[in-house]
């Protein structure tokens, strides 16, 4: 019988919020070009790491308007800073959570769980968007990377979140739905569940996740078998 983390973390983009408000808007900007969409959101995750690796910051929202904007130049589409930044922030805020989240955040609310959620989104833009979505009343705490200045999977950013909850790391679980995401964690000694999203796997090269499953819920109904 596994032990309970004493925190769950949650990445939220994607792990508990649907992206395709988000996707619709950056394919028609891309003149609905499906391929680009992948190449941008990889192009994002590239730059975030390219500036925490050069000791700068900037909000995931803003990178994720230039990278549109690489993306849009290589392809022969102009897009102005203004009007990238404009999809990309304005789509952020306002994202449905999946159909399964609320009843699984509900149920590991009312099993005693402490629910913190994790984002490389700006402290703003992440109290906007849990909620617009509904789901502030589950969460015990909303940590955001703009505190340390860099994004995960940094280290850094691990150890800051289980410092800032009084915990040791290896109390501490993960639940997300990116594979770099939970490697990361992993490789900070957290424990990690790996839900899996379409269009998302884990990485083969880091340690195995001791929960993956195809949604939030399925991995509720293990967590809550925990002692």
């Amino acid at each position: 019988m596994k032990t309970r983390p004493k925190v769950l973390f949650f990445d939220v983009n994607e792990t508990l919020l649907d992206l395709k408000p988000l996707k619709n808007e950056v394919k028609d900007v891309l003149n609905g070009q499906d391929h680009l969409l992948s190449l941008w959101f990889t192009t994002l995750l590239q730059y975030s790491l390219v500036v925490s690796a050069s000791g700068q910051y900037k909000s995931f929202g803003q990178i994720g308007a230039a990278a549109l904007q690489m993306v849009a130049a290589n392809n022969d589409i102009t897009i102005t800073e203004e009007n990238a930044r404009h999809i990309v922030v304005n789509a952020l805020q306002d994202l449905p959570p999946h159909p399964e989240v609320k009843n699984a955040l509900n149920t590991l609310k009312n099993e005693g769980f402490t629910l913190v959620a994790l984002t490389n989104s700006n402290d703003e833009s992440l109290k906007t968007k849990i909620e617009n979505a509904g789901l502030t009343q589950y969460f015990d705490n909303l940590l955001s990377i703009e505190s340390v200045g860099k994004f995960k999977p940094f280290t850094d950013v691990y150890n800051w979140a289980s410092n800032k909850m009084k915990v040791k790391p290896e109390d501490c679980m993960l639940i997300a739905a990116h594979g770099w995401d939970v490697a990361g964690a992993l490789w900070a000694d957290w424990r990690a569940a790996f839900i899996s999203r379409p269009g998302q796997q884990q990485f083969p090269l880091a340690p195995e996740t001791e929960i993956n499953e195809n949604d939030l819920q399925k991995v509720v109904d293990i967590l809550v078998t925990y002692k």
